[in-house]
Parts: structure tokens; C-alpha cells; sequence
């Protein structure tokens, strides 16, 4: 079973007063740091793919057995 995420469900938890260098938002490992990102694994919730409603058109996030992350209309 899919779950359907709204961005404001997901950046509901995320805080608006993490401190952002310069550096952070170039390094790869820090991407949680930056204002606003959200961790794959809060999408996925330990699933293969989630279906996520975005300005009246759903899309499938779905992850690969090789990491990567995969977004369709």
C-alpha cells in the first residue's frame, strides 16, 4: 500500500532554526542541515516507492535496489 505525503506534512517536523554554513549546503552529507530537506527514508517509510500529491498530479517516488531515487508522473 502506497502512502500519499504533502510537502507541509513532511516539513511540519523539519526545524526552521537548523544553523546553514555555506559548506553545508555542499556537502552531500549534510543535506538534512539545509532548511527544508527532508530525509528519503521519512518518504519511503521503509517502503519501495510512495505516491506523493503535488499541485493536483500524483507522482511515484520510487527507490532503486542501487541507492538512487527515481520521481514519475
Amino acid at each position: 500500500m502506497q502512502a500519499t505525503l504533502t510537502a507541509a506534512s513532511l516539513l511540519r517536523n523539519v526545524p526552521s532554526d537548523l544553523p546553514v554554513s555555506h559548506t553545508d549546503r555542499d556537502t552531500a552529507h549534510s543535506a538534512n542541515a539545509v532548511a527544508g530537506a527532508v530525509d528519503s527514508s521519512a518518504l519511503l517509510q521503509g517502503q519501495k516507492a510512495v505516491a506523493i500529491s503535488h499541485n493536483g498530479s500524483v507522482y511515484r517516488l520510487q527507490a532503486t535496489k542501487l541507492g538512487k531515487l527515481i520521481l514519475t508522473k
